[in-house]
């Protein structure tokens, strides 16, 4: 109880340090002290701060899997999964804007790839649609919507992403249904 309560307690109060500042800005040092706890109580716990912010990401990830609603679409589904940026905005920012860029781009990269599978795997119910070509739709949302976070993020998170994931879901509504169905005739030839 005491671990899981010293892990999350490090975890919050690295996440409070990232939205203050940048990542390279922030060392085990600061964390161990702004915890209360000494540094070989992190080292515990984590290698270094990379680790830990890899953690974190992980555990947002899991999070988006376990509370993932077989009912929302996947505009729905992507606005939920896109919570934690939302609130961490400036933390975001300051991890994209460090050497570690690419812990961002994986994460908003699985969070897209776990949404759009869900969601073709529940469209495709009952349409005869190849599992390479449901893979092939999946990839291709999966990476144009991970670009348009990345692009979101570079350009400092001005806009509400909520409008823009709507206003996609709108102008591509069926689109994958269609996709599906495509496959399906394509496998009948």
């Amino acid at each position: 109880m005491a671990k899981q309560y010293t892990k999350e307690m490090i975890q919050e109060k690295f996440i409070e340090m990232l939205n203050e500042r940048p990542l390279n800005k922030i060392t085990v040092k600061d964390i161990a002290e702004i915890c209360e706890i000494n540094r070989n109580t992190f080292y515990y716990y984590y290698t270094d701060v990379y680790a830990l912010l890899s953690e974190i990401f992980q555990t947002e990830l899991q999070t988006v899997i376990d509370e993932y609603s077989d009912t929302l679409s996947w505009e729905e589904s992507f606005i939920v999964a896109a919570k934690f940026a939302l609130e961490n905005k400036r933390a975001i920012y300051h991890v994209y804007n460090s050497m570690r860029r690419e812990d961002v781009v994986n994460y908003i990269y699985n969070v897209s790839g776990n949404v759009m599978s869900r969601y073709v795997e529940r469209v495709s119910d009952g349409i005869l649609a190849s599992s390479e070509d449901k893979r092939l739709i999946v990839s291709f949302y999966q990476c144009a919507l991970t670009e348009m976070v990345v692009r979101w993020i570079a350009s400092g998170m001005k806009e509400h992403p909520d409008t823009i994931i709507r206003r996609v879901g709108e102008l591509f509504d069926g689109n994958i249904e269609l996709s599906l169905k495509r496959s399906e005739k394509l496998n009948k030839n």
